[in-house]
């Protein structure tokens, strides 16, 4: 079986699952011609990209409270999708916690011989689901609970012996006129990501932007390029633009 018959099969099984509501181990393996442990395989890589939940002898849908707040919402599958066409194949790339940019990881399934560094346990274990597994490498560092990363002064070092093409980062809030914000104070390692990439890529929802977050995150100076939804104002997509900043809103 290719990958690429792989990744068309646990399509197929997604279809499924979200149509009937549930779906049984034994019924795909007779479907799809394959063992059981084959379907279990997909099953697991399927419910770490968060697609689905593991039951016994199968699995079922995700229930729709966690849909309606889950990281693959429509906007932030826009984004992501905006975003990882930015990637070319065997890219180094760096990409930090948070839902927007773990929303990434499915549209990196085509992707060739991928870096991938990060300092967060979801992004890593959603790039292991993957067929065409990237190339992990992990920061390290003090674990923070408030971001569900690591931190720190570990991580900031690991990263300083690496060289980057394009760093994937999300932020809590926009100030048009400074830069990204963020309610956490440990906004070292951002600095140092930005760093030590050539490319800086922010991720964020249209609704985000404007908010009123006191620290400062990263500065327009160090932004490459902004990606966010169709909903952001002219207004303020020209001001953002006007700071340099190439500006991507991806259509819903």
């Amino acid at each position: 079986m290719t990958k690429r018959n792989t990744q068309q099969r646990r399509h197929l099984i997604l279809t499924q699952i979200n149509e009937l509501g549930e779906v049984a181990v034994d019924v795909l393996a007779e479907q799809f011609q394959t063992s059981e442990v084959t379907i279990r395989k997909d099953l697991t890589a399927l419910e770490k990209s968060g697609l689905l939940l593991r039951r016994y002898g199968g699995a079922i849908a995700l229930p729709q409270e966690i849909v309606s707040d889950d990281i693959d919402s429509k906007r932030k599958v826009a984004i992501a999708k905006a975003a990882a066409g930015l990637i070319k194949d065997h890219n180094r790339i760096i990409i930090d916690s948070g839902r927007t940019t773990a929303a990434m990881i499915p549209e990196l399934g085509n992707k060739r011989g991928l870096v991938v560094m990060t300092n967060a346990i979801k992004v890593a274990n959603r790039l292991l689901a993957l067929e065409n597994e990237p190339t992990l490498l992990m920061t390290g560092g003090t674990w923070d609970p408030h971001s569900e990363s690591f931190q720190g002064q570990v991580a900031e070092n690991v990263l300083r012996s690496y060289d980057f093409d394009q760093l994937f980062i999300g932020a809590d809030g926009i100030d048009v006129e400074r830069g990204t914000t963020t309610f956490n104070e440990l906004v070292g390692l951002s600095q140092v990501m930005a760093g030590a990439a050539r490319e800086v890529i922010v991720l964020v929802e249209s609704e985000k932007i404007g908010r009123k977050i006191p620290n400062l995150e990263l500065p327009w100076q160090q932004v490459t390029t902004l990606i966010t939804d169709s909903n952001l104002a002219l207004d303020t997509r020209q001001a953002i633009e006007a700071c340099g900043v190439q500006l991507i809103c991806a259509e819903l």
